[in-house]
């Protein structure tokens, strides 16, 4: 889908900006791989496993990106947009998150934006709505006609749907350090309503009665269907390839689940880049909660008079209407205090009163 697209739709083009994309998820790989290790992350070298999923997500990538899928998608067929489509969804973004070490996971995701992100797209509800808004959105007519012709948009919708796959892939994975997590049960239903709720256009292409897409005119002599067919079949891999992906997953997750629940093991221990997490997210939210409590008052404004209250109320209590007497006003007191001895009379002599004896 990504580079110069030839005038035949099975012309053979080199598709040079796919190569180079493919080559940069490469080095991005390598670089987190690198960061992680700095950063002193324990196990962030990947395993042969690992490697393997990686060589897999890269074959899967160039297959969708380069000839002929990549010339056969952007506008010649709708079918191979499908096909194309599941590719990077369905393959790219589950084997990239797989290839990718937990710890390097976990260093990626530290930051408190993207740990708050992961935490929330990685809900269920959230996963399904994230999901369908970005796979509908992109099957719009208008924003097939762009990726027709544009190379630029079509760059950008490969990469929004590498990240609805990670979107998709998130809650079911358990090696992801901080991602929202439901039981075996919960997560076969997520997948259920995943294969049902995003593949509303697919049941569109197989039941419309006319063509959607005016970018796929030229069907016929890219593949030998008529846009009409070509559209039907695209509904058709939709739904073979969506739901026996999706219901398979479900199903080992099941089974995974009933197994360790007779042989007395966890299906999905806690490890401990888990409880890391946890505790920075609590320790994020105690400091929230501090510095909510100490925020500090804005005194910038006067206070407002109560409603009834006199506005001559303050002049009262001012600091002007009742002046606090310094050292000066000394010499002043004791004059006072001398003038009201003068002035009161001697108490009486108490001797003079007594009684003779």
């Amino acid at each position: 889908m990504i580079g110069t697209l030839s005038s035949a739709p099975w012309a053979f083009d080199s598709h040079p900006l796919g190569w180079l994309a493919l080559a940069l998820v490469g080095v991005l790989y390598g670089l987190a791989i690198y960061g992680a290790r700095r950063a002193g992350a324990v196990g962030a070298s990947p395993t042969n496993r690992q490697r393997w999923f990686l060589t897999a997500a890269l074959l899967t990538l160039a297959i969708a990106l380069t000839w002929p899928v990549a010339d056969l998608a952007a506008h010649s067929s709708l079918s191979a947009l499908v096909v194309q489509r599941l590719l990077l969804t369905l393959a790219v973004a589950p084997l990239l998150l797989l290839a990718t070490p937990a710890p390097v996971l976990s260093w990626l995701t530290r930051p408190p934006i993207l740990d708050d992100a992961l935490e929330f797209l990685t809900k269920p509800v959230v996963a399904v709505i994230t999901f369908t808004a970005i796979v509908v959105g992109t099957l719009l007519t208008p924003a097939v006609a762009a990726q027709s012709s544009s190379a630029a948009v079509r760059a950008a919708t490969d990469a929004l749907l590498i990240f609805a796959g990670f979107v998709l892939w998130g809650p079911v994975l358990r090696h992801i350090p901080g991602a929202s997590r439901t039981v075996a049960i919960g997560t076969a239903a997520y997948l259920f309503v995943q294969s049902v709720v995003p593949g509303f256009p697919a049941l569109v292409f197989i039941f419309s009665k006319h063509p959607i897409y005016p970018a796929f005119a030229g069907s016929h002599s890219a593949i030998g269907l008529s846009p009409l067919n070509d559209q039907q079949l695209a509904g058709i891999l939709a739904k073979l390839a969506t739901i026996p992906v999706l219901w398979t997953v479900a199903w080992v997750v099941l089974t995974r689940a009933h197994k360790a629940e007779h042989g007395g093991t966890d299906d999905s221990p806690l490890t401990w880049a888990d409880v890391e997490r946890r505790l920075q997210r609590a320790e994020r939210q105690e400091k929230r909660a501090m510095r909510s409590r100490f925020r500090p008052v804005n005194r910038s404004h006067p206070l407002r008079p109560l409603a009834g209250s006199s506005p001559t109320a303050p002049e009262a209590t001012s600091p002007t209407s009742n002046p606090r007497p310094g050292p000066d006003d000394a010499p002043n007191r004791n004059k006072e205090n001398e003038g009201q001895h003068r002035d009161e009379p001697p108490p009486p002599d108490e001797s003079s009163h007594q009684a003779p004896m």
